[in-house]
């Protein structure tokens, strides 16, 4: 009994930081709204990400479970199962309901145009341009250079 006080007081008592622990997947209503009948594995997937149970006696049952404790508030569970037959889904069972009408996901990402490089020259071509040297003297040099013997 005494213990027991003692944790109680603890965890109460003021200016005493506590985490809030988050576990298993964040489930929320905009996510359960775009799911559909006949959704393929991989497009559900991609909407709530991969399930949190991996039953081996129930392949075609994927269940994604949420457990939050806020600092000072009561704990919360969430938990959401879906049920395919070949590979698409045909049910949904939990805490969440779909909406009757299709809400599209919005992207607030923006796209940006890089320029082309301008590539009228090479390395070599600049490199020789800067230092006086011109393609054909560049050539022409190499050409004679190759032709003396240095033995």
């Amino acid at each position: 009994m005494t213990l027991m006080s003692c944790s109680t007081i603890l965890n109460n008592l003021p200016g005493v930081y506590s985490l809030e622990i988050q576990q298993g997947n964040i489930i929320t209503q905009a996510m359960i709204d775009q799911l559909r009948p006949g959704m393929s594995k991989r497009q559900v997937i991609y909407i709530m990400g991969s399930p949190m149970l991996d039953n081996f006696f129930h392949k075609n049952r994927w269940d994604y479970l949420y457990s939050a404790h806020p600092t000072g508030g009561e704990k919360i569970q969430q938990q959401i199962s879906l049920y395919f037959e070949n590979d698409q889904i045909v049910s949904i069972q939990g805490d969440f309901r779909p909406s009757t009408t299709p809400t599209p996901m919005v992207s607030n990402e923006s796209s940006v145009e890089i320029p082309k490089r301008n590539l009228d020259k090479t390395l070599w071509e600049k490199i020789t341009g800067f230092l006086g040297i011109s393609n054909s003297d560049a050539s022409s040099t190499q050409k004679s250079s190759s032709n003396k013997s240095w033995f």
